[in-house]
Parts: C-alpha cells; sequence; structure tokens
C-alpha cells in the first residue's frame, strides 16, 4: 500500500482524486485550510466535498504556508501531489502579496522541508495550469508559429479582441499549444504557477526524487465550487441563470478556452502517480478543443432550460487571455492519456448536478465591481 500526501485534497480535484486513490487501496492524507472562499463559512459541516472525505482519509486542518503544517503531513508519505493554491486569475492581479505567499511561498516550504529533513517522499506531482502560456500559440503565414504578446488596452478599447503579430499583415490561425511553447503568463495567478512548476522540476530532480508537472486546462464537474465569484466560469454563469440574473459576456464572446472534464483529469494525475514514464515530465491536460464563452453561456442556459440575457457588453479584463487550447500529444504518447468526456456530455452531467443544489447568491457583480474599483475591469 502506497502512502500519499494531498495538499488543497479537500477541494474540488483534490477530493475526487482522493476518492479514486482510496478505491485502488491507496493510504491518503489530506492537507487543507478549508478556504472559505471555497468551502463556506462552516466546512466541517457543510463542505460537500470535506463531508465526501470524512472518516476516509487522514485529514489534516492546516496551510500550506505553515511550516509546522508541512512537518506533520508529510510524514511517512511517499508521494506528495500538491494542489494547494490560490487560483483566480482576475483576483491574482490585485492580491498579489497573498497569491505569492501561497503559492510561491507554500511550495518554497515543501521544498525546503524536503531538502532539509528526512522524509520518504520518492514523487512529487505538482499542479501548473494553462495560465503559464498567456496567449497560446498562433501560425502566422508570414511568419510560422508566433506567440502573441497581451493585448493592449488602447486597442481593446476600440473593439480589436483578437490578436496581433508585428510583422504580420494576415490573420493569425490560432493552433493547439503544446508543452514547447512560449511561457509568458498575462497573469500573476499565470507567474506563481510557473514558479511553482519550475521550484519542483528543478529541486525535486537535484535530490533524486521524481517530478511531474501537470498544466491543467479549466477544470469542471460536479463538485465545483458554486459559490466563488473569482474562478470558474461555468459555476459563475449557472449561479446567475439559476438566480435569473443577466450574464456579463465579456469582449465579444467569441475568445474562448479548453474545458476539460474532472473525471479526466483525476485520470490523468493517476497516471502521473502510478506511471515512471512520466517521471521528470511536464504535461498538459486538456480536452484539446476550443470552446468559446459565448457558447458555453448558451449551452448552460438550453441545458437549465432558463433564458436570462446574454450581455455581449464589450468589458475586458486586465490579465485575461484571447484565446489557449491544449495539444495532447504528449501526455497521450508517454502515458497513454485520451478525455474520455465530451464538452457536450460533461455539461449535461454539470447540470444535472448543479440542479439538485441549493441556489447559491450570485457574488459575481460584487467581484466585478471590486475589480473596477482596482481599475483591472474595463
Amino acid at each position: 500500500m502506497k502512502k500519499i500526501l494531498i495538499t488543497g485534497g479537500a477541494g474540488f480535484i483534490g477530493s475526487k482524486l482522493a476518492l479514486e486513490l482510496c478505491k485502488k487501496g491507496y493510504e491518503v492524507t489530506v492537507l487543507d485550510n478549508l478556504s472559505e472562499q471555497v468551502h463556506g463559512k462552516d466546512p466541517e459541516m457543510e463542505s460537500p466535498l470535506y463531508l465526501s472525505l470524512k472518516e476516509k482519509v487522514q485529514f489534516i486542518k492546516g496551510d500550506v504556508t505553515e511550516h509546522s503544517s508541512w512537518q506533520k503531513a508529510i510524514g511517512d508519505n511517499e508521494i506528495i501531489v500538491h494542489l494547494a493554491a490560490e487560483t483566480g486569475t482576475g483576483q491574482s492581479m490585485y492580491r498579489v502579496e497573498h497569491y505569492t505567499k501561497v503559492n510561491i511561498g507554500g511550495t518554497a516550504i515543501m521544498l525546503d522541508h524536503l531538502v532539509n529533513k528526512d522524509h520518504q517522499v520518492k514523487k512529487v506531482i505538482v499542479a501548473s495550469s494553462r495560465a503559464i502560456y498567456g496567449e497560446g500559440k498562433y501560425f502566422s503565414p508570414e511568419l510560422g508559429f508566433v506567440y502573441p504578446s497581451s493585448r493592449t488596452p488602447a486597442e481593446m478599447d476600440k473593439g480589436n479582441f483578437e490578436v496581433t503579430y508585428p510583422g504580420t499583415k494576415s490573420p493569425l490561425r490560432l493552433e493547439a499549444t503544446d508543452e514547447e511553447s512560449k511561457i509568458h503568463p498575462s497573469s500573476v495567478y499565470g507567474i506563481t504557477k510557473y514558479n511553482q512548476e519550475q521550484m519542483v522540476m528543478v529541486i525535486c530532480a537535484s535530490m533524486n526524487i521524481a517530478p511531474v508537472a501537470f498544466r491543467y486546462q479549466n477544470v469542471y464537474g460536479p463538485g465545483q465550487s458554486l459559490s466563488n465569484p473569482y474562478t470558474g466560469i461555468l459555476s459563475i454563469f449557472s449561479t446567475n441563470i439559476r438566480n435569473h440574473l443577466p450574464i456579463n459576456i465579456f469582449e465579444d464572446g467569441k475568445e474562448s478556452r479548453d474545458f476539460v472534464y474532472i473525471d479526466d483529469v483525476v485520470n490523468a494525475t493517476i497516471l502521473g502517480i502510478e506511471k515512471e514514464e512520466a517521471n521528470h515530465n511536464v504535461f498538459n491536460v486538456g480536452s484539446g478543443e476550443p470552446v468559446s464563452v459565448l457558447d458555453i453561456a448558451r449551452t448552460l442556459t438550453r441545458n437549465y432550460g432558463i433564458e436570462v440575457p446574454l450581455q455581449v457588453t464589450g468589458n475586458y479584463r486586465l490579465g485575461d487571455i484571447r484565446h489557449n487550447y491544449a495539444d495532447i500529444t504528449r501526455i497521450n504518447k508517454i502515458l497513454g492519456y485520451s478525455p474520455s468526456v465530451k464538452f457536450e456530455e460533461g455539461i449535461r452531467r454539470f447540470t444535472n448536478w448543479v440542479k439538485e443544489q441549493k441556489i447559491q447568491r450570485s457574488g459575481y457583480e460584487d467581484s466585478l465591481k471590486e475589480m473596477k474599483a482596482k481599475g483591472l475591469l474595463k
């Protein structure tokens, strides 16, 4: 029986992963601070994610920014899956110190422990993110493959939302972003995730601990927080729809993301845990298909059977990208991963689950006001 620690293990991905590993006979320890933003005000009584784990794992309520929590959690575990992180792209742009403290600082404490204290850890898997790429990969007829920089407020104020690249005249063609693509994050969140990834890949390799990094795309499915207004567009839109509130569609609604179902993410992560071929590699984890924000909103309203105004406002957030979807060739070739849940089926499962949940108060407008006050929403 292998012993495994999952940080952030009471979160959306972590809880599902923990339960699957328990079924496979692993002895699972979870370290989580049960953040109110994710779990609500009384998580030990009301959080379905935490309650799904209760009495099935060794649960440690603690924080990755505390040395004592790491000391207690690492124990005699052989594998660490480091998921604990703050994840709001927009929020990261004005809570810079907090995101840096949790994401980079927490990872640094873990690695410091592994370098300087006795332990049994043989492998560390770190949750990276598609956000490290910034804008995705494009093809220019004049220049070949290019990686556009962040769009400027001056252009977006005019309604010019598509990316451009110096020296090109023809429109750029969107391509799948592979692991060799340029790393140029456009948000503090993306910067911290790349720091996490690189710290783990470098330090663990120097200590003969096998590192693996998964660059997750936009993960969705039953169990994700319906009350967190800072992350998870499917949850944010769902809460508004169920409250019969309009949806603010940023830009022109044609911006796109790669949405990957939670079961596929868990399966990919388990392949990374169990396969030696994963060691010392970084992998994209996605569906390999882009979906526009407007298509998401329309699909959700159709599945809920509730019509609300879809307001294409032209608003935009500083730090947001236009397009990015994953090239999953590497993870398929090395680990045998293929996504099993198509978007339409995943949305059906997600919305069926949402319909069974208590309707949450939408805090989305409050979050938009907060970003606008910080000068980050235009």
